[in-house]
């Protein structure tokens, strides 16, 4: 295993990180863990080497930080940095602050956090937060040693970016989506350079588009083949960000052994500066091909879930963008005709609550009746927004 340097901080962590938000599960229940299965994948990854799991509060719906906890008495606790989140969007009052952590730390099972972050933050969140004393609050965890270092999650602009980064002297570190498509998307490579400049930590999440940049079309995979060395779609996106030195380590949200297995494998070839100008150059073509097919920015986080009307929103958007790939619009419609009917686009009423949550900024409650109406309903796909 590859380490790398987490910015200012006199550690070293393992270049792949377990992002503990897709582990397997048993009857397609997100809330029911596949546990032996999860521990088997856990304890390869750390006997191999990984040394910073993340997980959060809500994960598969509470239970990834319970499932955690358990799995970390084995004695794999002190061989980990934990990272987990507060989840920002239900903090209502200031005394939420110590009820959360505290929650948290009973179900992970230990005594303190070592990366504590502010889940999801954006303008409004974070006003809201900021201005209830969660700084003040945070440092007072620190130094009753709950929490070793704060940092925090991200999800709006640039320019969001940039004045939360300098609103407090305290960070340790940031999490960002980053990926070769999302280069300009959110905090972007301003973002990574700007946090880097800062002496602060960055840690990378979706960098697979929640597994879609592992999942090519022929044409794009062409066109990847043209670098210097053959290597598998996942392999040439998880590359391309470890290729950027202001990276410290990068979240992979792994659901099988296989993913597990292969991931480790491909960091122990990582580090800055290692793709050469041809790799490079392949990875800026497929990317602009691929974003020519590409319709809705979803990751599949299913932040936006539950709905409160029993719409599966992931599964639908997937498939509408499967259906938008050229000769598979039939696959689409029949994976859609196989979803519950009470979890089709056709069952949204358009309220919104799941734009709210949604870190992509997807007009969900839009894109549902034209998922429908091309997928149930067999309208012609327009393939275009």
């Amino acid at each position: 295993m590859k380490y790398r340097k987490f910015g200012n901080l006199d550690r070293k962590v393992s270049a792949l990180g377990f992002g503990c938000m897709r582990f397997p599960v048993v009857g397609g229940d997100s809330g029911m863990i596949d546990e032996p299965e999860a521990a088997r994948m856990l304890r390869y990854a750390i006997d191999h080497g990984v040394n910073y799991l993340d997980t959060a509060y809500p994960y598969h719906r509470g239970n990834s930080e319970r499932f955690l906890g358990r799995f970390l008495k084995e004695g794999y606790r002190e061989k980990v940095n934990l990272a987990t989140k507060l989840p920002t969007w239900l903090i209502k009052a200031a005394e939420d602050f110590d009820r959360y952590l505290d929650e948290q730390l009973e179900k992970l099972q230990t005594d303190h956090i070592d990366f504590y972050l502010l889940h999801g933050l954006n303008g409004r969140n974070w006003a809201s937060i900021r201005d209830m004393g969660v700084l003040k609050w945070a440092e007072g965890a620190i130094a009753d040693g709950r929490i070793d270092c704060l940092g925090f999650s991200f999800h709006d602009t640039y320019e969001v970016f940039e004045e939360i980064v300098d609103a407090y002297d305290g960070w340790a570190f940031c999490q960002i989506q980053y990926n070769y498509l999302d280069q300009e998307v959110q905090a972007g490579t301003r973002g990574l350079h700007y946090a880097a400049s800062k002496g602060l930590a960055v840690v990378v999440m979706e960098p697979i588009r929640g597994g879609r940049l592992a999942n090519l079309p022929k044409s794009v995979t062409d066109i990847l083949n043209r670098g210097a060395k053959k290597r598998t779609p996942a392999d040439w996106a998880l590359q391309w960000v470890w290729n950027h030195p202001e990276v410290s380590v990068v979240l992979s949200g792994m659901g099988t052994m296989e993913q597990v297995m292969e991931n480790v494998a491909s960091a122990d070839e990582s580090g800055p500066g290692t793709l050469s100008e041809g790799d490079l150059t392949a990875i800026a073509q497929a990317c602009d091909k691929y974003r020519g097919l590409f319709l809705i920015p979803c990751t599949e986080c299913r932040y936006c879930m539950p709905c409160p009307n029993g719409v599966w929103i992931p599964h639908n958007l997937s498939r509408y963008n499967l259906g938008a790939l050229p000769g598979q619009l039939d696959l689409a419609r029949e994976k859609y005709s196989g979803l519950n009917e009470g979890a089709r686009a056709s069952e949204c009423i358009q309220c919104r609550e799941c734009e709210d949550l949604c870190p992509q900024h997807i007009l969900i409650s839009e894109w549902m009746p034209r998922v429908h109406a091309v997928l149930g309903e067999g309208q012609p796909c327009t393939c275009s927004q």
